[in-house]
């Protein structure tokens, strides 16, 4: 079990009711679907993937981002059984869309690079420690099925 500080208790809870859902959900997406090409494996049915512009302008990536961040609402009301909240989308991560635990990591590491840009002089130090940690915890629940 995960032991937070109220800290970073009011900090995770703080940049999600702070945060454009419409705006940093489709730009994460967007950012690693750019940025690490090989991703675009999973979204096969998107359609158009092949340049940047492409990516960014294409209503399927816009939609499962926000899609993605809401689903990070759960880990955020559930901040102390994150894993159990997430047991059944690891396994249909694992089982049935066989994706590659290793892009979670990749997909929360441009949420943290859109949310920095957004939050700017408020995204300290200590800021990107909490968030880091939220997230790094959610990867490895959705990546419990894999192990």
């Amino acid at each position: 079990m995960v032991e937070w500080t109220d800290f970073e208790r009011a900090t995770i809870q703080d940049i999600f009711s702070k945060i454009d859902y419409d705006t940093v959900g489709p730009a994460t997406l967007a950012r690693c679907l750019v940025v690490y090409p090989w991703c675009q494996r999973y979204f096969g049915n998107f359609g158009n993937l092949y340049n940047a512009a492409a990516i960014k302008s294409n209503p399927m990536v816009a939609k499962h981002g926000t899609t993605i961040l809401h689903g990070l609402d759960r880990a955020v009301k559930n901040m102390d059984d994150i894993k159990s909240t997430y047991a059944q989308l690891s396994e249909l991560h694992s089982e049935k869309l066989h994706v590659d635990p290793d892009n979670f990591k990749l997909l929360t590491d441009c949420l943290t690079v859109v949310v920095a840009g957004q939050m700017g002089k408020d995204f300290t130090g200590e800021v990107q420690a909490a968030f880091q940690k939220f997230l790094a915890v959610v990867v490895s629940a959705l990546g419990r099925q894999y192990h």
